[in-house]
């Protein structure tokens, strides 16, 4: 095991082209930490640097107190699981799961134990005969993770591994993995693009976007405190409402009227309320997750908005509704549904909300 530092990282292409923009920071020993975000942010780009299938522009690297920038990837005592399974089809699972080792000159007594130990713990022992053509999806994804596992590496690297299974089994993998980084304790760095997959299996999450990393924490840290609007939309499923409003004095207190008769209440006191103060007359962008909205009575209610999309997944249910100009979602108990067309009034947490600047994105006050 061996915690994995890097200090101002970069990847440059030939073309200018900047994949990965100075990354720092470190990997603790034993630690799971998932590189998250869309597609082209640069999250397997930074993974293969660290792999060493990808050559470092800038910046330094290093697994435990070793500098690694120009060391081959077979020596930099490191297993990558691929998103394709990549096994050999004329092999067995044994045969698969022991070929590294045999590369590297083991002992047949060695591979032997080394290839029980880890289909053991993988539940692969009945497969060990069966050639990957025979074999599931969430098996062979398995015996791609025992490939890594028997190689004991210092660092386990996962370059979206569950992308090609099916919902079903992509959460049983997800469980699968959980269980064996803490039966291993070995470090592991997780790339994926589903923010489930990186709020559940991640000790700490690293969000990026377009080469830059845009906040480092845990995934509750990230989830209630973003730093930014893109953090905050990125990550809960469905993902949080924005309203934009312009923000008016009402009396002693702060409102952000984000349609023709939709007011909302901001924070009167407090740090907050002063940073706000300086929005008077001016656009605010104010966040609310879905499940911080909640049917009341006309009276009482702060947001008067229309259904327009009624989604039922079983045990809750997604209204998808018009608030003036922009669409939002709540997330409600899947009894007694609104339909479609009908008016509904919602109140809110307003110690929940969340504030953005329309022009930087970041957060006031709560990031």
């Amino acid at each position: 095991m061996a915690k994995v530092t890097l200090d101002r990282l970069r990847k440059v292409y030939p073309n200018g082209y900047v994949g990965v923009a100075d990354a720092s920071f470190q990997i603790e020993d034993g630690e799971l930490l998932v590189l998250v975000g869309p597609s082209g942010c640069g999250k397997s780009t930074l993974l293969r640097m660290v792999a060493g299938l990808e050559t470092i522009s800038e910046g330094e690297l290093r697994i435990g107190e070793r500098r690694v920038n120009e060391v081959a990837p077979k020596d930099r005592d490191i297993a990558m699981v691929f998103q394709s399974y990549a096994l050999y089809p004329h092999m067995s699972v044994a045969e698969n799961l022991g070929f590294g080792l045999k590369l590297r000159g083991a002992g047949k007594a060695e591979i032997a134990e080394r290839v029980g130990a880890a289909a053991a713990m993988l539940e692969l022992e009945p497969l060990l005969q069966r050639k990957p053509a025979a074999l599931s999806g969430g098996q062979r994804q398995r015996v791609a993770l025992g490939r890594a596992l028997v190689r004991q590496p210092q660092v386990f690297l996962l370059d979206e591994p569950l992308s090609n299974l099916d919902a079903k089994l992509r959460m049983g993998m997800r469980v699968e993995i959980a269980r064996l980084h803490r039966q291993l304790g070995t470090t592991m760095i997780y790339v994926t693009h589903d923010q489930i997959e990186a709020m559940t299996l991640g000790h700490r999450i690293v969000v990026m976007k377009q080469g830059h990393i845009q906040q480092i924490d845990t995934p509750m840290a990230l989830y209630e405190r973003p730093v930014n609007l893109f953090v905050a939309t990125f990550l809960g499923s469905p993902k949080m409402n924005t309203l934009s409003g312009r923000v008016d004095e009402r009396g002693d207190g702060l409102v952000s009227r984000v349609a023709e008769g939709i007011e909302l209440p901001l924070p009167a006191s407090g740090a907050l309320a002063d940073t706000l103060r300086g929005y008077v007359g001016r656009e605010l962008i104010v966040g609310l997750r879905p499940e911080h909205l909640r049917p009341a009575a006309p009276g009482a209610a702060t947001l008067a908005t229309r259904v327009e999309v009624v989604e039922p997944v079983g045990n809750e249910a997604f209204l998808n509704l018009r608030c003036g100009r922009d669409e939002i979602v709540v997330r409600l108990p899947p009894y007694d549904l609104p339909k479609v067309g009908d008016e509904l009034h919602l109140a809110y947490e307003a110690e929940r909300m969340h504030f953005f600047d329309p022009v930087s994105e970041l957060a006031l006050g709560r990031g």
